[in-house]
């Protein structure tokens, strides 16, 4: 039996696209694509634990751009094995980011940013472990600058509003505002059939955590380079991708890097099917 329903999580995820779906209907996408993958590892991490951990990840990105900007939405559905009570975890993360540029009829481009944007978004989570059982939520919002390179790389500053509500936390606990840096990319080698992708956070500490301890800045790496195999097996270009994928989390949760399992290296095989 799952001890903590992930059916609320689903409906928030639900509720996400549906949300997408509309402002696609009012602005018309120019482009959009679709995918769900799978990654597994042996050595995740989580804080208070102190062995290496296997998941099996599946996930649904949408990722879209319409005349004033893009939509990112994915939805990660974690499965631990039993060193992590063969917890549950639901994840979803949306960005909204309108291009200034396109609405103000100006070009914004400056020496390497092709353009400026503003960013809004939320990640939302549910974890059924029973020693912390995570419900977190998380606004997002701040400025971002589109660079120029083949692909993208957007870099971001954002300022973050971040609650949970764990295991024996009677009422929702809000963290202290705090920035993050966030890098996101997506570089194809050439038309070599190989891409660099993935993200980069810096996240400044957050004052007390729920229990009263003094929290840590973090930094989370998660990069991949991925193959189109698609292409060679008669598929279409970029309609089936695998790759290698590696993660680095440091003060993961903002734990102090004294908690067992607050520092995370991670290696991963990922495939995703696009439609």
């Amino acid at each position: 039996m799952v001890r903590t329903p992930l059916g609320r999580h689903l409906a928030a995820g639900l509720i996400g696209v549906s949300a997408l779906a509309a402002v696609q209907h009012a602005h018309g996408a120019d482009w959009s694509d679709n995918s769900i993958g799978y990654r597994y590892g042996t050595k995740f991490a989580e804080p208070f634990n102190t062995q290496d951990i296997s998941k099996n990840i599946i996930n649904f990105t949408h990722a879209s751009g319409y005349k004033y900007g893009t939509n990112f939405l994915n939805v990660d559905f974690l499965m631990s094995d039993n060193k992590d009570s063969n917890a549950q975890e639901a994840y979803l993360t949306y960005r909204h980011t309108l291009d200034i540029g396109k609405i103000s009829g100006k070009d914004l481009a400056f020496g390497p940013a092709r353009g400026v944007g503003f960013t809004l978004g939320v990640d939302l989570n549910t974890k059924n472990d029973p020693g912390y059982g995570s419900k977190k939520r998380m606004w997002v919002a701040g400025p971002t600058l589109m660079m120029d390179v083949p692909g993208f790389l957007n870099l971001s500053i954002f300022a973050l509003w971040e609650s949970n509500k764990p295991v024996g936390i009677a009422n929702r606990y809000s963290y202290d505002t705090h920035p993050m840096f966030n890098a996101a990319w997506g570089i194809p080698f050439g038309t070599s059939g190989f891409a660099f992708e993935g993200y980069m956070n810096y996240i400044a500490a957050k004052g007390k955590d729920e229990f009263g301890n003094s929290t840590s800045p973090e930094l989370n790496f998660d990069g991949q380079i991925m193959y189109d195999v698609g292409t060679p097996l008669g598929m279409g270009k970029n309609t089936f991708r695998v790759g290698l994928e590696y993660q680095y989390w440091r003060n993961k949760f903002g734990n102090r890097s004294t908690v067992p399992g607050s520092f995370a290296k991670t290696p991963m095989l990922r495939a995703e099917y696009h439609f």
